[in-house]
Order: structure tokens, then sequence, then C-alpha cells
């Protein structure tokens, strides 16, 4: 068995939130945002390697964050790209050779706007990609419906419907080679999991998700983030 890597995704803007650069940087109880995710996968003992994927022309903002609020994680860095397809392309590009030699056997991919996963929701997504091929945690959705010719149609019929979070996790060499046909057909994703499902025959399980594991995107978020994260460690001590 090979190593997992945590990967966390930061490369995107803050235009919804209403952050004049990248939302990843936002305080939330006391450090940047992306940090809480960084110090979860460098302290996880599932984790052998975590990355960070910045946004290009932020190295030193990426390097500067880490090294003030976290000095002491051993935090690899890769450009992102345009888009987060790109940036995923990126990282997995980066790690190649070492999954093709077997070093690295699962990756597992966080959005940095999700600062409070914790550590249960990366070791599940770790042991059941390992066991099945790729693992994301999910919430069911109640309540939904379409409007057809006659009305109000349910959706119940065609199976529970769910909300897809993040950490996502797969087999490396299943996601390397998804994300290389990705390329050649110049196929782009609107996760990771998309991308595997279209070109991986490997099994994607659900995992449950967990209604705290928001995503900041909307102005409003920052508040209820903020209180979760005190709620659970207390405010961090400023750096």
């Amino acid at each position: 068995m090979g190593m997992a890597v945590g990967v966390v995704l930061a490369a995107g803007l803050g235009t919804r939130v209403g952050a004049d650069g990248n939302k990843a940087y936002l305080p939330l109880s006391g450090r940047s945002m992306l940090i809480w995710s960084l110090q979860t996968l460098s302290q996880h003992p599932d984790v052998a390697r975590t990355v960070l994927v910045f946004r290009r022309g932020e190295f030193a903002l990426a390097r500067d964050s880490v090294q003030r609020e976290l000095p002491a994680a051993q935090v690899e860095m890769v450009e992102g790209g345009a888009t987060r397809h790109a940036s995923e392309a990126n990282v997995l590009g980066y790690l190649a050779t070492d999954i093709e030699s077997g070093a690295v056997d699962v990756v597992a991919i966080h959005d940095a706007a999700r600062p409070l996963a914790g550590p249960e929701m990366f070791g599940s997504a770790i042991a059941i990609a390992r066991e099945c091929g790729g693992a994301l945690p999910a919430l069911p959705i109640a309540g939904v419906a379409r409007v057809g010719a006659t009305g109000l149609e349910s959706l119940a019929d065609q199976g529970p419907l769910v909300r897809v979070q993040t950490p996502q996790a797969f087999r490396a060499r299943e996601l390397l080679q998804a994300y290389r046909s990705a390329d050649r057909d110049g196929f782009e994703g609107t996760d990771t999991s998309s991308c595997i499902e279209r070109y991986a025959a490997v099994q994607v399980r659900t995992f449950p998700g967990d209604a705290a594991n928001l995503k900041v995107t909307y102005g409003r978020d920052v508040a209820v983030a903020q209180r979760l994260l005190n709620q659970r460690s207390g405010p961090a001590a400023p750096r």
C-alpha cells in the first residue's frame, strides 16, 4: 500500500463572498481560512503528504501564510490553473512520478473554502477510496421537485438526491489516467468525481457528509463558519 496525499485547492476567487482577492485567505477565528484544512491534513495519521494548490501569482502569499500560521507543517506548493479542473490536472501532473511508481496510492482533494471538514471525513474518504476506487461525502436533499407540463413533478421516483461535499478521494493511478484522458479529449469536469466517473472504471461510493462542513460562498457564510470553528476548538491565537 502506498501513501495518501491530501490536496487543498485554493486557486479560486472570492467574488460572491465579497472578498477583494482570494477568499481562501480570509481571516476565520484567528487564522487564514485555508490554514484550517492544511492543519487537519498535516496532522492526520492517514495522510503522508499535504499539497496546497495556490492561484497563479500568489506563491509568496501562500508560502508566507503557511510559514507564519502553520510553521511546523510540511506543505508542498503547486501552482493552480485557470479552472478547478486545470488546478487538479496540475497537481496530478506534479504527483505523476510517485503515482506511477506506486508510492502514492490515494489522492484526497479538498476545497479551501470548506475549513470545517474534520479528520474523520478525510479518514473515511481515504479508506473507502482504497477499497472501492472513489469516495465522496454527500448529504440528502429533501423536498425537491421540478416544473413539468402538468405542474410540479416529484423527483422521488428517480432515487435519492444528494448534495456532494469535499474531501473527495480516489485511487491515484485511475485518477491520473482519467485526467490524462480528459486532457486528450478536451473535457473539463465540474468536480473531481465527474472526471473519474467519465473515464475510470472504478466504483465511486458516497458516505455521510456533515451539515457543518459548509462551503464559504457568501458573506453570511463567514460568520457561520467562524462561530462553528470557535465552538469546535476555540479561537486560534493570532500569529
